[in-house]
Formats: C-alpha cells, sequence, structure tokens
C-alpha cells in the first residue's frame, strides 16, 4: 500500500526543534500490526495515524514501542497536517475521535489551540526509586491518577541540569514523570521536561499531555488563566495555555512541515 507520509515539528515556529511527529492521513483503517511497525520504522516519540470517522477523524498515537492513550503534539502535528494537505479548510476546525474522548482544534492566527481534558493531581510522598533516578531532594511528588507524576524543584537551573539515570526511574510505576519549575526569567511562566523510559522515550523533546497537568498545578500557583511555558528539552519548545478552573485546558502551539515521503 502507497500511503502518503508527513513528518511536522510540533510546538515550534521553525524546523528542526519542537517535538517531531510523523502523520499518516489514512483512506480506511489500517491494522494495529501495521501502524506499529510504521511507528517503529519512523522511530520518532508518536506516529499519528487518521481516517475519516463521522463528522471528524478517528486519531490513534503510536510510539515505536506501543499505543498511547493522549498525545499534545501528534494531535498538534495531525491538525496543521489537515489543514496544510487540504483535508480541512483553515477556517474548519478539526474533530478527533480518540482514547481520550472527543478532541478538538481550531487555528488562530499562525498558532493551533487544541481542546484537550485537564488533569487534577494528588500529592504524594516521592518514590524512592524517583528521588534516586532523578538525582533531586524531592520529598512531595503529584500524582495525576491515569498514570503520570508531576514534580516540583527549586529552579529552571535545576530543571535543565537533570541527568536522569532512566533505568532506574523506569522501575517507578508511572508511565511517564515531568519535572518543573518557576521560570528565572519574565518570558515564561514555568519551565518542565518530560521523562518516559517506560515507552521507550528516555525525554520527549515537547509533551503536550502533560500541561494538561501542568496547566492546573500552575494556574493555581500563580493565579493566572493564561500562561506560556517552555519545555527546556535540547530541541526545545514552546506552549501557551489557558485554564478557567474547569475540567478542560487550551493548549497552544505552532507546527511547520519538515518532510514528506510515501511509504511503499
Amino acid at each position: 500500500m502507497n500511503q502518503r507520509i508527513v513528518q511536522v515539528d510540533a510546538f515550534t515556529d521553525r524546523p528542526f526543534s519542537g517535538n517531531p511527529a510523523a502523520v499518516c492521513v489514512l483512506s480506511e483503517p489500517c491494522s494495529d500490526e501495521w501502524m506499529q511497525r510504521v511507528a517503529q520504522e519512523m522511530n520518532l516519540s508518536e506516529t499519528a495515524f487518521l481516517h475519516q470517522h463521522d463528522d471528524g477523524f478517528r486519531l490513534r498515537w503510536f510510539t515505536p514501542t506501543t499505543e498511547v492513550n493522549l498525545c499534545g503534539h501528534a494531535t498538534l502535528a495531525s491538525a496543521h497536517v489537515l489543514w496544510s494537505e487540504g483535508h480541512l479548510s483553515v477556517d474548519q476546525n478539526a474533530k478527533f475521535f480518540t482514547r481520550s474522548g472527543v478532541l478538538s482544534a481550531q487555528a488562530s492566527q499562525n498558532w493551533i489551540e487544541l481542546d484537550f481534558p485537564a488533569t487534577q493531581l494528588k500529592p504524594i510522598s516521592c518514590p524512592d526509586v524517583v528521588v534516586k533516578g532523578l538525582q533531586i531532594s524531592a520529598s512531595t511528588a503529584y500524582d495525576n491518577q491515569i498514570g503520570y507524576l508531576l514534580i516540583e524543584v527549586e529552579s529552571e537551573a535545576q530543571v535543565r541540569q537533570l541527568t536522569p539515570n532512566f533505568e532506574l526511574i523506569a522501575q517507578a510505576p508511572f508511565k511517564g514523570i515531568t519535572v518543573t519549575s518557576r521560570a528565572a526569567g519574565e518570558t515564561y511562566d514555568f519551565v518542565s521536561r518530560f521523562f518516559a523510559p517506560a515507552y521507550g522515550i528516555n525525554e520527549d523533546p515537547v509533551t503536550g499531555s502533560a500541561h494538561c497537568d501542568l496547566a492546573p498545578f500552575w494556574s493555581d500557583r500563580l493565579g493566572k488563566d493564561e500562561l506560556l511555558a517552555y519545555q527546556a528539552s535540547a530541541r526545545g519548545g514552546v506552549v501557551r495555555m489557558r485554564y478557567d478552573g474547569g475540567d478542560r485546558v487550551i493548549l497552544g502551539g505552532q507546527a511547520v512541515t519538515v518532510m514528506v515521503g510515501e511509504l511503499q
């Protein structure tokens, strides 16, 4: 089967930064096995597969090793491809049917805004294996109750200087771990990094879904409904957020196409 595939850098306005995702818009559903093999071949943190369904698109996300329930950057990339490749006009909202319910995206000037579920955090004792694996002194962590952990540290410098022991943190009973702090300067409200060795991704460059935790967390601490964040990975990326205290969060990002190919 010849299948067009588009590689997009998400949460950035320039190529070779942000988080790369591959996007396949399919004419019909394909087998799970085929999609997993394509994701393994692309070897990106996520590959997205879409096909038309009702008044929108069925959307699924695969890492090189497994299917995931929610992915922000590959959803952003998918919306970008639907508009840039002519599947939707730019004035049409994109509607996605996913494992995490119905998600939507709309174009807003040069940004794409995603309507995602907000997650609430429960304070817990930071697991010893995480403390040792991250080499931090945090005693409190926050469980988002769907398999992910968030940890606040004292400074942006500490976030940037982390050198995790991925073998250790992969042993923690969490799919992924976000480490965050207030930003040092005035440009951003906070910074973060995200680690998911259990998914075969030691560090994700920019993690939209992690900001479903981070938006409520920092909105409460900073007393702000609108936030701007920087994910301080090697590639780096920018995420805008709007959160009004409810069960949804608006995540904003930019995206650029960097490669178009054809699967044989």
